[in-house]
């Protein structure tokens, strides 16, 4: 009586969406420094599909206030480049136009920058997060030149330095032979730059800050980015950059708002996404919902170096990324492993108790070609 069929009450749930509506991204934000700036126009997409789709052939373009017009052409499927060197400046509106192929125009609200920004100090500090896992915060101290609080976003790009642990100066390769021979393999030297590369990773959250409850617009000690001291990626050099934007309240809300929507705990939970709206409208429909916002920000940036010893000396290094099991398949399995490049050799097979042994002990590519994970080639930035 106590085991209930429950099985019986559970119906499936079927995800797929019956009316689909395409709305019109625009991703914008030029900044005050001098370079080609880039804007970003796609298409939404439906939960089953693999990503956006980005829009092509669209016209865009930035006007200024004093009569500057900066157009775009397309270079990727989506992205916009302006065809001429410019950076914003302040106490000047600016206002985004899109025209897409067929014809549909799109303009923003007007935008200036809020004020320019400065990165004070950027520092790593040894720490213990609110879940209490030690490792390395990655700090900022900055403030900005605008009237009351301020308000920031931020982006980073993080380089390290990975050495493969199983890396040896040799390499199995297949030699096939005449039909009906089968194929062999052969000892063939390795290339030293599979021993030694530099990953790069970019951030993918909404990093936000604001010092509305301070009494200046200069703020210390933002955490804006913690690395788990058993992450692979600090294991001996790690290098990030920080990029501080001045946003407007405005624009700050429209991504404080994101935010939230983008970190809610359940994507069905009570509180559901719906339509964000920006500061981008459709000019001939002004109930065509378009999403994503234009921006005028200041951007300031820093980097800075340090190496696993220097904070955890004499300390056990994190576990690399792989955990990098040695096996010794069978002849057959293994020069198909070979050929497709999905094990890297070790030495020959010496008796050791391994599953289904066979002559040559390898290991999963990544473990001894570092090239999985990112260039053998140091950037040009890089500091030893």
């Amino acid at each position: 009586m106590v085991l209930l069929p429950f099985q019986g009450c559970i119906e499936p749930f079927d995800t797929s969406y019956v009316e689909f509506e395409s709305a019109l991204v625009i991703d914008a934000t030029i900044t005050d420094e001098p370079k080609h700036q880039e804007i970003y126009v796609s298409r939404t997409y439906e939960f089953e599909a693999d990503g956006p789709t980005g829009e092509s052939g669209a016209m865009v373009k930035v006007v200024s206030e004093n009569g500057n017009t900066y157009d775009f052409s397309e270079g990727e499927i989506g992205t916009y480049v302006s065809n001429q060197v410019f950076s914003a400046e302040l106490n000047l509106d600016y206002t985004l136009e899109v025209t897409t192929k067929d014809g549909r125009q799109y303009s923003s609200n007007t935008v200036q920058m809020a004020g320019n920004s400065s990165i004070d100090s950027l520092y790593a500090v040894r720490t213990v997060n609110d879940f209490g896992e030690d490792g390395m915060g990655i700090f900022v101290d900055g403030s900005s030149s605008g009237d009351g609080a301020g308000y920031y976003r931020y982006e980073y790009m993080e380089t390290f330095k990975v050495v493969a642990p199983m890396f040896i100066g040799e390499d199995l390769i297949v030699v096939d032979q005449p039909p009906p021979l089968p194929p062999i393999l052969e000892f063939a030297p390795r290339s030293p730059d599979e021993f030694v590369c530099y990953p790069t990773h970019l951030s993918t959250n909404l990093l936000l800050n604001d010092t509305e409850d301070l009494n200046s617009d200069r703020f210390k000690n933002y955490n804006v980015r913690f690395i788990a001291n058993n992450n692979y990626i600090i294991t001996h050099r790690y290098s990030i950059l920080v990029r501080q934007y001045v946003q407007s309240q405005t624009a700050y809300r429209f991504y404080e708002t994101l935010s939230n929507f983008a970190t809610s705990e359940n994507l069905f939970s009570e509180t559901q996404p719906g339509y964000l709206k920006g500061n981008i409208t459709s000019l001939e429909n002004s109930n065509e919902k378009v999403l994503g916002y234009f921006d005028v920000a200041s951007v300031d940036e820093k980097r800075i170096f340090f190496n696993y010893v220097d904070f955890f000396p004499g300390e056990s290094l994190p576990p690399y990324v792989s955990p990098c099991e040695i096996i010794a398949p069978l002849r057959g399995l293994l020069i198909d492993q070979v050929r497709y490049n999905l094990v890297k050799y070790v030495k020959d097979y010496d008796g050791e108790n391994l599953y289904r042994p066979g002559p040559y002990i390898v290991v999963d590519r990544v473990c001894g070609d570092c090239t999985v994970l990112g260039p053998s080639e140091a950037p040009e930035f890089w500091i030893e």
